[in-house]
């Protein structure tokens, strides 16, 4: 298991953190010395989705880092007191702007290194109206061919677009689950 100690002060008081395995618990927290709080250290959910329109899919240029200038699927950290799907379709409108009508779960990557799991949805856009938001610097449909595989920002997204494309290929799309 990967050591991602984050915490450096208690969120209640303030006081630095220990790390220490709290009783009845089975592995190491940050617990606070001062005031006792145990304070949990979760992978983050990235979500987003691989919409389509006819034989293209919707890649979205970053106008942001990490990765500025590289292309990728329209995702993004998931907030607080929304579902996947609900922040699925939120990071495709931030986005890209896209209209769509959201499918399957299509893709699930737990990303160990960095403490996140991403969760892909396949995704059919309603019309191809695009107007990209302010991390994006364009938003752009791609046959398969067309798509800058040099170029794909994350490791994530590639994998979640060769297995779109190779089960469109095969007609089936079953829910694809890996660690990187």
């Amino acid at each position: 298991m990967i050591e991602l100690r984050r915490i450096k002060h208690c969120r209640a008081c303030g006081t630095p953190v220990g790390y220490k395995v709290p009783d009845d618990d089975n592995r190491e927290r940050a617990v606070c010395p001062a005031c006792g709080l145990i304070h949990y250290e979760n992978p983050l959910n990235v979500v987003g989705t691989v919409p389509v329109w006819g034989e293209q899919v919707l890649l979205c240029r970053r106008a942001i880092e990490p990765r500025h200038g590289f292309w990728t699927l329209p995702a993004g950290f998931m907030e607080l007191g929304e579902t996947v799907e609900d922040g699925a379709r939120r990071e495709t409108v931030e986005e890209a702007g896209a209209n769509i009508e959201l499918q399957d779960l299509f893709t699930m990557i737990s990303v160990v290194r960095v403490g996140q799991v991403h969760l892909f949805y396949r995704a059919r856009m309603t019309d191809t109206t695009l107007d990209p938001g302010p991390e994006t610097l364009e938003a752009r449909l791609f046959h398969e061919h067309e798509v800058p595989w040099d170029q794909i920002a994350f490791r994530t997204v590639k994998e979640t677009l060769q297995h779109y494309f190779a089960c469109r290929r095969a007609g089936s799309y079953p829910l694809q689950c890996s660690s990187i």
